[in-house]
């Protein structure tokens, strides 16, 4: 009998043990497909690296759609060592450095701290009606998680203010 309880026991933690997810967030955006820009800007701006190595991390992905909505040359701008900085700032206005779910958002809106070192360093983050939007962004697709934190696919490319 004490061997069907442990056996029984045994077969429970596997049950409810958490799944393994596909990978580390740069992983998982390149096994998505839709995150191609993103993933050559995070390149450029020696960023790939800490996406996949950082821990409990939240980014708000702009989908490859978003960043063709920015005007014409924006991107190719952007890519070039020169603004590298510039790309650095954006992309790490993308980032929270702690692992919200979209069950953890709170209703109304709040400022929420980003990546992003120096001038505009939060993103407004509004939970409303079931609808989530990031500093005007709408959040598409939710809660895609990764080992080592959560994507949160976006509808543009949100930009700091400065």
């Amino acid at each position: 009998m004490r061997k069907s309880i442990i056996g029984a026991a045994l077969a429970l933690s596997v049950a409810v043990a958490p799944a393994a997810y596909a990978g580390n967030i740069v992983e998982t955006a390149q096994e998505a497909g839709a995150f191609n820009t993103l993933l050559a800007a995070a390149g450029a701006a020696g960023l790939a690296g800490a996406l996949a190595d950082g821990e409990n991390l939240t980014v708000f992905a702009p989908t490859d759609e978003a960043f063709a909505a920015l005007p014409e040359g924006t991107v190719e701008t952007l890519l070039k060592p020169e603004n590298k900085q510039q790309l650095i700032d954006i992309l790490s206005y993308h980032v929270l450095p702690v692992k919200i779910t979209s069950s953890e958002l709170p209703a109304g809106t709040n400022d929420v701290a980003t990546l992003k070192k120096g001038g505009d360093e939060t993103v407004t983050v509004s939970v409303m009606g079931g609808k989530v939007m990031v500093d005007g962004a709408t959040v598409v697709t939710a809660d895609v998680m990764a080992d080592n934190g959560v994507i949160h696919v976006i509808d543009k490319v949100i930009l700091p203010s400065d």
